[in-house]
């Protein structure tokens, strides 16, 4: 195995602190190096606070800043911040409004969100949302329902912006959940991924395979396929994905192809060229659209297709200033 690293114990760390140090214009650490924090925060606004395991960056420390989360936790490779984390970010984001969490549906991100809820709740206003938007899990019939994976970029940079408004507690878990109902991905990897702590690949191909509805954790899918050109692989996630959703009339959609952490721009943009022509054949007008490597896998070679369909309020949101190390538009 070969990776840019000293050992993979200090891995996470030492990528933490560089990212800090490369973005401190937006970004600090808080107390002990427990979370990472905007380095300005807002008084009297509801912060927004996300988090999961490392190997998915930029997300989610790269949305911290003006316009998306006030506070991010990182847990080890795949592996949920502790509750201690979390509720550490929470005294320090918290300026009087309360806050919100942004939880991808994970049993542990879920179990541990909710114990921090429940450590810190006597002393903060808390709630939380739940992103649900990989339809894979879904598909396969596993209890716990849709995975949160790409798709939470989109939560997160709507309800950013809406608390940049002043939007209530309450307001913004109505806005969330309203808008978790309405995006689903999907992914497809022509790899495993290599995990620095075991030296190992989470599934292995063989040369004219690919892998069908995969996770960000390195989960396999629920098919092994033979390989096929780009339009036939971006297609059958369209379909799938345009087949699951519930198309409201007069619905107008946001497209947003994702990098899976091996896949470079130029295959990204054709994946773009090929599920925008798909889905507006399905008669789903495509109006905004975000391309590049957001939600990650390390190295996984491969791709994700998000499809969410915006009310006007959403859209006015999305297109709202944000600044970030990894989204920033004035």
């Amino acid at each position: 195995m070969k990776k840019f690293m000293n050992t993979a114990e200090t891995m996470v760390a030492e990528s933490v602190e560089g990212f800090v140090r490369a973005h401190e214009t937006f970004v600090m650490f808080g107390p002990e190096r427990r979370f990472i924090r905007r380095r300005h925060l807002t008084s009297g606004k509801v912060a927004l606070i996300s988090g999961g395991g490392a190997g998915h960056e930029p997300m989610h420390i790269g949305f911290v800043g003006h316009g998306m989360l006030d506070a991010a936790c990182v847990g080890h490779i795949f592996t949920s911040p502790t509750p201690g984390q979390i509720i550490a970010a929470i005294e320090a984001a918290d300026t009087g409004a309360g806050c919100l969490l942004v939880v991808k549906n994970y049993d542990g991100d879920l179990m541990n969100f909710e114990m921090a809820i429940e450590m810190a709740g006597e002393r903060h206003r808390l709630d939380m949302v739940i992103v649900s938007d990989d339809i894979e899990t879904s598909r396969t019939g596993e209890s716990r329902g849709r995975r949160g994976v790409a798709g939470t970029v989109i939560v997160e940079k709507i309800l950013g912006a809406a608390a940049e408004r002043g939007m209530p507690l309450d307001e913004l878990k109505e806005l969330g959940e309203g808008l978790n109902t309405r995006i689903r991905s999907m992914g497809v990897a022509l790899n495993g991924v290599t995990v620095p702590q075991t030296e190992r690949t989470t599934f292995a191909l063989e040369p004219g395979e690919m892998e069908m509805g995969v996770g960000i954790h390195g989960e396999p899918g629920h098919a092994r396929q033979p390989f096929a050109a780009a339009d036939a692989i971006i297609g059958h996630l369209c379909k799938t994905i345009v087949s699951d959703i519930a198309v409201m009339p007069g619905a107008r959609a946001l497209l947003f192809v994702n990098g899976l952490g091996g896949t470079p721009p130029a295959e990204l943009y054709l994946a773009y060229n090929g599920a925008r022509r798909f889905i507006e054949e399905s008669g789903i007008p495509i109006e905004r659209s975000l391309v590049g490597t957001y939600v990650t896998s390390l190295d996984m070679q491969g791709l994700s297709v998000t499809l969410a369909l915006l009310t006007d309020e959403e859209r006015s949101l999305w297109d709202a200033p944000v600044a970030t190390a990894a989204l920033y538009w004035p």
